[in-house]
């Protein structure tokens, strides 16, 4: 297992393999469909974005109300492949890590590469788990998306899996190659 303080850096990233279970401690930013596709319209208008991409990680999670005495409700993780088409302008921008679950498309895992950037999957069915590890949540772009806003996630710990990294492996493609062989 690797702990890793964010924020991410290009050396960081280039240690981190398919396969890897990884703990997150730091800053990341939620953003969800419609929270994407504003975040590269603001891009493409050139304007700042909401937050500082640099070296940055996204969670595509739109969390539950939280319950009173906590800082957020349950905060599984969403379905990457529908932010794939928002994900490139985003790696150009300096965003190094996403974190969802599911697979990513062809052209995302080669922008990770190209981008030097990392794929994260937090483990679906856990969102209470996970919300344990989040320590601070605001709401800091498009509070008018309600769950879907942007918002600003302190973690400690955050338990993760690497599945593309930037050598182009990917942990779901090599679970099923080790699958058919047995």
């Amino acid at each position: 297992m690797k702990k890793i303080k964010l924020p991410l850096d290009d050396n960081i990233i280039k240690e981190l393999q398919a396969g890897d279970e990884v703990r997150l401690t730091g800053t990341i930013y939620t953003a969800r469909d419609q929270a994407h596709k504003r975040l590269v319209e603001t891009l493409e208008a050139g304007e700042d974005l909401p937050f500082t991409i640099k070296g940055s990680v996204i969670y595509y999670v739109g969390p539950a109300p939280n319950k009173p005495g906590k800082v957020i409700g349950s905060a599984g993780p969403t379905t990457s492949y529908r932010m794939d088409p928002f994900v490139e302008p985003l790696l150009k921008a300096g965003l190094k890590g996403m974190i969802g679950k599911g697979a990513r498309s062809e052209s995302v895992r080669n922008a990770i590469k190209n981008y030097n950037a990392v794929y994260f999957a937090a483990v679906g069915g856990a969102a209470a788990l996970i919300a344990e590890h989040i320590k601070e949540a605001e709401v800091i772009a498009y509070p008018e998306l309600g769950p879907e806003a942007v918002r600003k996630l302190y973690v400690e710990n955050l338990p993760l899996f690497v599945v593309n990294d930037t050598e182009g492996n990917d942990l779901y493609e090599q679970g099923q190659k080790k699958f058919q062989k047995n």
